[in-house]
């Protein structure tokens, strides 16, 4: 049975809406984290330094060495809780498109994993972006394309025009696939 759920796209892709969708639509509880949430959690000065992560005026994401360290401990993190029996679903922004997934690939071995991916057309993304007012103008634009290089995924589903919830369900049907009998 599915133990994670990472969904990888670009900011303002509908990620977020797609996940509170899945944790009201599984019948299980799932734990829901994302790489915001790893940012939220560093200290302040991590943010402006190009040792940890930086958000450029244009929406560009620049990452840094001290960064990478956290980011690989957090990863490892996640992996460990859903060793331990929580189900989680990751709420992910892969920058680095395939190498990004590959040190997720490294982290969750042995572990069941569904690989989303959430796509929408980079004009309604960055639509959406201006609505919540909380991102960098052009974040969006620069990540809708380049998060999905060379990632491979188990199902993609596209918000340009279709809701979370709808989303949820498109996903929620592939856990079901990998449960015994339980839905």
């Amino acid at each position: 049975m599915t133990e994670v759920i990472v969904l990888n796209g670009g900011s303002s892709s509908g990620k977020s809406g797609i996940v509170r969708c899945l944790q009201a639509t599984l019948p299980d509880p799932w734990l829901a984290v994302g790489v915001d949430t790893l940012i939220e959690a560093m200290p302040a000065s991590m943010r402006t330094s190009d040792a940890g992560i930086e958000f450029a005026p244009d929406g560009t994401v620049l990452v840094g060495p001290e960064f990478r360290l956290l980011e690989a401990a957090w990863i490892e993190g996640v992996a460990a809780m859903a060793r331990a029996g929580a189900r989680v679903i990751v709420d992910e922004v892969f920058l680095g498109g395939a190498a990004s997934q590959q040190r997720w690939r490294k982290a969750l071995d042995g572990l069941r994993v569904l690989w989303v991916g959430v796509r929408c057309e980079s004009a309604i993304a960055a639509g959406r972006e201006i609505a919540r007012g909380d991102r960098i103008t052009g974040m969006a634009a620069s990540q809708a394309d380049v998060v999905h290089q060379g990632v491979k995924y188990d199902v993609a589903v596209d918000t340009t025009k279709t809701e979370a919830m709808e989303c949820a369900r498109i996903i929620a049907a592939h856990v079901a696939r990998s449960l015994p009998n339980t839905y």
